[in-house]
């Protein structure tokens, strides 16, 4: 049977998470109970919230399953990375004198996808990756190896939702490109030498209907055939060094 836990280091029971919580240690997932109840679950969630660390509701089963310890309800995966707020992150890079160029995972949840996307992502010159907390993939060794260490060397930026980041993209003057098949304007007619946020959406089900509904423009990647299997990582990799080769262009 295949563990439903990634190589990452564990936190058990209440006392403990809630401590690590408000020592400031980074968290990457909690997984509660759902019949779990009191105050110490409640400043677990409330710190959660505070800090858009994501939070499953799940079964005992699947904690019984995760840990031989008795978890009262309650464990947590620590996690190897750091994060930085988003609007910390732009105001780090404007600050530093350089034009912000983000990516934006909407629903993609396969770590090696996250992995690879960073990797192409530091090497053409993107700061920052944004992770909202929904459907998104959890930051194990595996993303970090696949990632060849981008991922310990990249802004990383979790948010409680793919609308928060916009809006906080927007309060900033970024503007905010969705990505899909039929998207309207081929990505070379595109301006990335401007403040850009690349959204890329999951693997089988594309970026979100707000994406699609609220993004400054839609873009696509041209293709000789109609044959529309893409993989996310390589998509994304296209993309950035056409940001890559406008921004070069510019200097």
């Amino acid at each position: 049977m295949k563990s439903a836990r990634p190589s990452l280091p564990l936190l058990v029971g209440r006392k403990p998470v809630l401590e690590a919580l408000e020592q400031g240690v980074t968290i990457e997932k909690i997984f509660l109970l759902r019949t779990a109840t009191g105050e110490d679950i409640n400043r677990i969630k409330q710190r959660a919230r505070e800090y858009n660390i994501p939070m499953s509701q799940v079964p005992v089963e699947k904690l019984d399953f995760m840990t031989k310890v008795q978890h009262q309800g309650v464990v947590a995966w620590t996690s190897l990375l750091q994060y930085t707020d988003l609007q910390a992150a732009i105001s780090y890079v404007v600050e530093k004198g350089d034009t912000p160029l983000f990516l934006m995972l909407d629903g993609v949840t396969d770590v090696r996808n996250v992995g690879a996307i960073a990797r192409s992502a530091l090497c053409c010159g993107a700061q920052g990756v944004i992770l909202p907390t929904s459907h998104a993939a959890s930051l194990t060794e595996d993303a970090v190896k696949t990632s060849a260490g981008a991922l310990r060397k990249i802004l990383l930026c979790r948010t409680p939702s793919v609308q928060q980041a916009m809006d906080v993209l927007r309060l900033n003057g970024i503007q905010v490109l969705g990505t899909q098949m039929k998207g309207s304007v081929p990505v070379y007619e595109s301006d990335l030498t401007i403040p850009s946020a690349i959204v890329m959406g999951g693997e089988d089900t594309g970026i979100s209907k707000d994406v699609l509904k609220r993004a400054d423009q839609l873009i696509r990647i041209p293709m000789v055939t109609s044959f529309d299997s893409l993989n996310v990582s390589v998509a994304a990799g296209m993309i950035l060094y056409e940001a890559c080769r406008q921004r070069l262009l510019a200097k």
